[in-house]
């Protein structure tokens, strides 16, 4: 679900008002300070965003360096194409009405990608412990030499549907894994199955070195990321507690953030944390009857009261200090050379000064509708029903609205606000008022009932910390990665923590380890389309470069002492 990571905001209403400004170094030498209040370079260490050094691997240094010749090759890039084109082809469609896996054929497909990957990676196979759980997730288990915390990479080998009314849209088939020199065609090639294909070739090409991890590494592959998560991610998360226990994990790295180019900085957003997420149904009930002879208000006009009086009292936006939204700010202001320098001044007086904090907020609401979805919790009306006939008085109108929850509240907050919200409509009405299980107001004139549709609530993720630790060892191996690429010419990458404003597995993976991370290696540009969309497409040369950072990123933690 990588089309819901952080949005790197680009400003255009550029202002310059001349202050001197300067950035001490925290955890690297001091840069010099140039007088000017505009982006520090990326090689310049901020207060307000440490960037920790590029981490390479030591121990395994020979290993990394001949891998990343191989990964060069004309060889393994064809390799590379051709097995995440095998995986494309294989069309492992999640719906949001699947039933259990055992009574739905629909999962079936998904045993004919497990025959793609194993023909596909026999060495994988062969060297690690693979266990299936729930028929089709699929855990692998890469056994270490050493007692430390073992760690998870994890992926999802479903796509979101493709609409059959869509296929003449497309330029190649969307199942074809296409290869026309340039990108790889496919639902899926973007979300999520690149992600898993580079893993698994990471670790393949490993073995072949004779590479024996001294940490234990866990890859957990669910298979209904895009519609519910229960069947695959739900079950491999109790299966991987049962085995390993609760916070057993030095941390997880799932799909997330990308790295985006800002006027010639690249920035890296590995997500730190999810938004919550509430369907509130509201269904409204009163007596039929015949249309000829209406009451004042019919439920569907008593529903559009209650639906304008929600639209009418929006959630309030929040910019604080402790969220992670202020930490992307931070990090843009100090190195983006698109942020205004009013702007980036009001952002480095805002983390003490609280007038400045209040202003920040105010200018960036109004500077991208955007940024009122990072901050507060949003509410979108998205279904309504009501009403069977012209001449029927409807006994029974209801509407589900979406919320996404902001990451400074809680499943309750929101639940109380919709009761504290309407419980006066109700009474106005004379409606009995039921709210989330709990009499309310009682009424003699109907009854309106607020629920959880669907009973999907999710409570905005824990907050990974972003301190030295693991967060050093993935910004450090991303550093690592981007420098040394052959097609970055020794060119810098800043990495910030973001806010996810949708949801992925990792959501039910809380209990294994409080440091989750959403990160694929990729640019927003290795994308033709997007995600979920019509002409999926990945770009093939950042194949090798997704398989580069998996492989630095295991040899970093297989040697770290940062965890």
């Amino acid at each position: 679900m990588k089309a819901a990571g952080l949005v790197l905001y680009k400003f255009c209403d550029f202002a310059f008002l001349p202050r001197p400004i300067c950035h001490l170094s925290r955890l690297w030498p001091a840069g010099p300070c140039n007088g000017l209040a505009g982006s520090l370079s990326p090689g310049v260490n901020s207060t307000t965003c440490p960037q920790w050094p590029a981490l390479h691997p030591t121990k395994h240094r020979g290993l990394s360096e001949d891998l990343d010749v191989a990964y060069s090759s004309g060889d393994f890039k064809q390799r590379a194409i051709q097995v995440l084109g095998e995986a494309v082809r294989v069309p492992t469609e999640s719906y949001d009405d699947n039933g259990p896996v055992g009574e739905d054929s629909r999962w079936d497909t998904f045993a004919e990608l497990h025959r793609v990957l194993e023909a596909s990676f026999p060495r994988v196979y062969e060297s690690l412990n693979v266990t299936k759980v729930n028929t089709y997730g699929l855990v692998f288990h890469w056994q270490g030499s050493s007692t430390a915390k073992p760690y998870i990479l994890a992926a999802h080998q479903d796509v979101v549907p493709v609409e059959g009314q869509t296929v003449k849209d497309w330029k190649h088939d969307p199942y074809s894994g296409y290869y026309d020199g340039t990108w790889i065609w496919g639902r899926g090639t973007c979300d999520d199955k690149s992600d898993l294909i580079q893993q698994l070739l990471a670790i393949d090409s490993l073995l072949k070195q004779d590479f024996s991890p001294a940490r234990t590494l866990i890859l957990s592959y669910g298979f209904d990321e895009e519609s519910k998560g229960t069947e695959g991610a739900g079950h491999l998360a109790r299966y991987l507690e049962e085995t390993y226990g609760r916070d057993s994990f030095a941390l997880l790295l799932d799909e997330g953030g990308h790295y985006t180019d800002m006027g010639g900085i690249v920035f890296a957003a590995p997500s730190t944390s999810e938004k919550g997420y509430l369907d509130v149904e509201i269904t409204l009930s009163t007596l039929g009857g015949h249309s000829s002879v209406p009451p004042s208000h019919t439920s569907i006009g008593l529903l559009s009261r209650f639906i304008a009086a929600v639209e009418d009292n929006p959630h309030q936006a929040s910019l604080s200090r402790t969220g992670t939204p202020f930490a992307t700010t931070q990090c843009l202001a100090a190195y983006s050379p698109l942020y205004p320098d009013d702007l980036r001044r009001l952002a480095r007086q805002a983390v003490t000064n609280d007038a400045a904090l209040k202003v920040l907020q105010e200018r960036l609401l109004a500077s991208d509708p955007l940024y009122k979805a990072m901050l507060g919790t949003t509410q979108a009306v998205d279904l309504v029903q009501g009403g069977v006939k012209v001449n029927a008085l409807p006994e029974r109108a209801s509407a589900v609205i979406n919320h996404r929850i902001a990451e400074h509240s809680s499943v309750g907050e929101l639940q109380q606000h919709m009761i504290d919200l309407l419980t006066p409509l109700a009474a106005k009405y004379d409606l009995a008022l039921v709210a989330f299980g709990s009499n309310v107001t009682y009424g003699s004139a109907g009854r309106v009932v607020l629920s959880d549709f669907l009973g999907t609530a999710l409570e905005p993720s824990p907050v990974t910390p972003t301190e030295y630790g693991p967060w050093a060892l993935l910004q450090g191996s991303i550093k690592a990665t981007f420098e040394s690429s052959p097609t970055r010419n020794s060119s810098k990458v800043v990495v910030t923590p973001s806010l996810s404003i949708g949801n992925t597995d990792t959501r039910f993976y809380w209990n294994l380890t409080k440091h989750i991370f959403r990160f694929s290696p990729s640019f927003d540009t290795d994308s033709f389309n997007g995600a979920h969309t019509i002409n999926e497409a990945f770009r093939t040369d950042s194949l090798n470069e997704g398989v580069r950072f998996y492989t630095k990123f295991i040899l970093n933690m297989d040697e770290s002492d940062l965890l």
